[in-house]
């Protein structure tokens, strides 16, 4: 596919030897490239959980690779039974499924883990290892043919060359295994001749657009312009923006969507300015046990994010009271189409067709 020449590696990947899941630590771009190998479940807690690897799609596959890496690693230290190996495996799966609550992807990859464990549960540690193994390579490639798909629907989006698209956060090739969900199609008319025209939301307070978005949008030639979050109404009334492209981390089942906080801003602002709003994601986002936005937890993190990371010196008054939630719900109304592998669904949103599992998390 043109998108592979863009790419020189994957952003979450199982090493070689089959006992380390390599990471991109995400935390240092775009100063450093720098690879990290997770060998166990208390390496891969602390990477998703500190935003080392980040993006849910991405998450899902590192929690895969991790249980199957811890698994591998504690059975080759200390021989362990069936009945010992499926006891760790529970333990490990719920500790890393506790990392961080609001990307539904976590649980969906450690769910299907759990599946390929309890039908391979009567053969040998050995066996149930291969298995498991095997099952994580499939969510990697899911999640690679997920994103080909969804570049192929979301391209069809982009209609004419030089198109100004808005994207918020990071959705990219480092939010995922390879290609990207909002940026996917980005990628796609950019090796198509289209040369679309990204303009990217810093995104506070951990600036995924200022320093991962920016940075590979660059990186691949594609023509990139960083703003400040607050600057999105001016570019709009600007008459620059075309689309507006995010990611997703849960949708509830009438389509109210959970995405990096400022996303229902975008997504207000666009609906006063008549710009189609899109949101890009895999169907194993779509939370039917998630009735509406109200059901979907939020996660909230920690006030140094706001008054002092990425900042010389402290900027808030010692003692100053923070909020800092990581995501917000952009409700079903004021979103133009999801965009999934499967294809654009449209409002009122209707999912009852793709089967979808109750995760119930």
């Amino acid at each position: 596919m043109q998108l592979d020449s863009l790419f020189t590696y994957d952003s979450v990947a199982l090493n070689a030897a089959g006992d380390g899941v390599v990471i991109v630590d995400q935390t240092l771009l775009p100063g450093e490239e720098r690879f990290l190998t997770l060998r166990d479940e208390h390496e891969v807690y602390e990477a998703i959980a500190k935003l080392r690897v980040r993006g849910a799609p991405a998450i899902g596959v590192a929690a895969a690779y991790g249980l199957y890496v811890s698994l591998f690693n504690k059975n080759r230290a200390v021989s362990l039974s069936c009945s010992e190996f499926i006891a760790e495996f529970y333990r490990i799966k719920e500790y890393i499924g506790s990392a961080r609550p609001t990307a539904v992807n976590l649980p969906a990859a450690l769910e299907r883990m759990t599946r390929c464990l309890e039908s391979h549960k009567d053969g040998s540690v050995q066996e149930i290892l291969s298995a498991l193994r095997r099952e994580a390579e499939a969510v990697k490639a899911d999640d690679m043919a997920m994103c080909r798909s969804i570049a192929g629907y979301g391209a069809s989006l982009i209609d004419r060359p030089g198109m100004g698209i808005l994207t918020h956060c990071n959705a990219g090739h480092y939010a995922v295994s390879r290609y990207g969900t909002a940026l996917a199609p980005v990628y796609l008319a950019h090796s198509r001749g289209m040369a679309p025209r990204v303009y990217a939301d810093e995104t506070r307070p951990l600036m995924q657009g200022a320093r991962i978005t920016a940075f590979e949008l660059s990186k691949a030639g594609v023509d990139a312009t960083l703003q400040c979050d607050n600057m999105a109404a001016s570019l709009m009334a600007s008459g620059r923006i075309d689309l507006v492209f995010t990611g997703c981390d849960r949708v509830a089942a009438n389509g109210d969507t959970a995405n990096k906080i400022g996303t229902s801003a975008l997504a207000i602002l666009a609906s006063y300015y008549h710009i189609p709003f899109y949101i890009l994601g895999p169907t194993s986002s779509i939370d039917p046990s998630a009735a509406s936005g109200k059901d979907i937890p939020v996660e909230q993190r920690e006030a140094e994010e706001v008054t002092e990371l990425y900042f010389r010196h402290r900027i808030a008054p010692d003692g100053v009271k923070v909020y800092n939630p990581a995501f917000d719900i952009t409700p079903a109304s004021l979103i133009s189409g999801i965009v999934t592998e499967k294809g654009i669904f449209r409002y009122p949103y209707d999912f009852s067709d793709l089967q979808l599992k109750d995760l119930t998390v």
